[in-house]
């Protein structure tokens, strides 16, 4: 008798259904076809386990498992249940009515409990786009399955509950979650605040241009100045998600197996912050089953590289592309994956190997050159895409003493909040584009004109402070900005003179 159950394959962050076909005929041997990789084999052991302890029987016929399309590579153990299921319904030791109206996914202990999968969230959506009636997997992964309506998500513990459920022997009530209240409720729940921030207030307002912006920003300074901590309340004054960006977030993490047990939705802008020891294909993705990597983590959020210089060459130059792109495309001989890669990039610094050049009060014990050297491992074309270089100074004792309160973040995302709404209208018949970051040369030119003084401050900074002329365009986007916060129509002096000193790493000679 043949059986046929459904599963999913997961291909970057979008899933493909599998058709699990099993075959009990005459014979003594198992068969498994269809493309699976060892840990899809290996199911064999698993589930023969899993079935005694529940006193069900492996048939010792010859047994055919086949995963259609044959074409598509299976990898991972979470075909255990669906395979289990077809067995059972194969050899008639159960009989399931309704066994091909549910998309079926878990991985089986010996004892026949459920262990979570990867890649729940977008199985789930794919069910619900055939039309299946319900979608059965573990427990602990039910959660995150339910953020997907219109769909019955039937979270089981065990094996034996599964082919209960399908019997009609046992009422499970699907797992129904009120994706936009959940979604609501988290949107202001960050855990750093620039309210905890003490003195610093030109770098605050550097990470409240880069934010309402969508800049890159650079942070040179000694150790011990902030910047690590004012890099982590970035995100508390990014603009909230929207529902469509969280379910993208939330994605990608799904995939990578980063939700963590009975998670949901994700409502807040992740903040991945990579060592610098990490490879190029951990930061960008890939590996011999592509999976997402720390750039694609930080989708709709931000990416912190603490200690830039320390990275290998080879992994800061990985990032050119998906800084421009804002995607991460993975090619193999067989298959071609992307993933999606728009994140603001924060990094930092030390100005020198010692840590203290131009530092007020320590003196820097660096030989000549030793800090051009130090400051030459980041490459022209990696700082060419990074829009705000933000020199940060020690915070004063009377300064880090002061009870005077500083402004909360919540004030600050306002001011954000208001000139992103200022660019959306102005980007309106660009749907790619929706921020000043995103603006190529030819909108450059269009939207940020800017009068005669202002273009003789230009020419003036450019020539005395030996700008490059790759500041230029980035001068001029980050004064764009810095007139949306002010709510100004048109660019001004002072914009462009503000945005003028965001550009430490151009001056000729700044490392001396």
């Amino acid at each position: 008798m043949v059986a046929k159950t459904f599963g999913s394959a997961v291909s970057g962050v979008d899933a493909n259904l599998i058709t699990i076909e099993v075959n009990v005929g005459q014979g003594t041997s198992f068969f498994m076809v269809g493309l699976p990789d060892s840990a899809v084999k290996e199911s064999q052991q698993r589930v023969e386990s899993a079935l005694k302890y529940f006193n069900y029987r492996m048939p010792r016929q010859k047994v055919v498992v086949n995963l259609a399309p044959a074409d598509i590579r299976k990898e991972g153990s979470a075909y255990d249940l669906p395979i289990a299921m077809g067995i059972l319904q194969a050899s008639e030791q159960v009989s399931f009515s309704e066994l091909e109206r549910y998309v079926i996914m878990g991985e089986l202990a010996l004892d026949g409990n459920l262990r979570p999968i990867k890649g729940v969230l977008p199985i789930a959506i794919e069910a619900r786009k055939r039309g299946f009636k319900g979608f059965i997997l573990p427990l602990e992964n039910a959660k995150e399955a339910s953020i997907v309506n219109n769909i019955d998500i039937i979270g089981v513990e065990t094996l034996d509950q599964a082919v209960d459920f399908l019997q009609g022997n046992l009422e499970i009530k699907p797992l129904v979650t009120d994706t936009r209240e959940i979604f609501y409720n988290s949107l202001d729940d960050t855990e750093f605040d620039f309210a905890d921030v003490q003195g610093q207030e030109n770098i605050k307002r550097a990470m409240e241009i880069a934010a309402a912006g969508g800049h890159n920003v650079i942070m040179i300074g000694p150790p011990g100045a902030g910047k690590t901590m004012l890099a982590k309340r970035l995100p508390s004054i990014l603009p909230p998600l929207s529902l469509q960006e969280a379910l993208e977030t939330t994605k990608i993490h799904s995939v990578a197996g980063k939700l963590g047990k009975h998670a949901s939705l994700l409502a807040q802008r992740p903040f991945r912050s990579p060592h610098h020891t990490i490879s190029d294909v951990a930061l960008v993705g890939g590996g011999g089953n592509p999976q997402p990597g720390e750039i694609s983590l930080a989708h709709n959020g931000v990416l912190f590289l603490d200690e830039l210089p320390e990275f290998k060459r080879t992994v800061l130059e990985v990032m050119r592309q998906p800084l421009e792109e804002r995607k991460v495309t993975i090619s193999r001989a067989k298959v071609s994956v992307d993933y999606p890669a728009n994140f603001m990039l924060i990094a930092s610094m030390n100005p020198c190997p010692c840590g203290y050049y131009n530092h007020p009060e320590k003196e820097c014990v660096c030989g000549p050159g030793i800090v051009q050297r130090y400051l030459n491992k980041v490459s022209g074309p990696l700082l060419d895409r990074i829009d705000l270089h933000v020199e940060v100074t020690p915070v004063r004792f009377e300064e880090m003493t002061s009870t005077r309160k500083t402004e909360p973040s919540k004030v600050i995302r306002e001011r954000v909040i208001k000139g992103r709404e200022r660019q959306k209208t102005r980007f309106q018949n660009n749907p790619e584009i929706y921020c000043n970051a995103m603006m190529p040369s030819h909108l450059v030119k269009e939207i940020c004109q800017i009068n005669e003084a202002g273009k003789t401050l230009l020419k003036t900074a450019m020539e005395r402070l030996g700008l490059s002329a790759r500041a230029y365009d980035r001068i001029l986007k980050v004064a764009r900005t810095i007139a949306d916060i002010a709510d100004s129509e048109n660019i001004r002096v002072e914009h462009l003179a503000e945005a003028i000193q965001y550009r430490s790493l151009d001056r000729e000679g700044w490392a001396g």
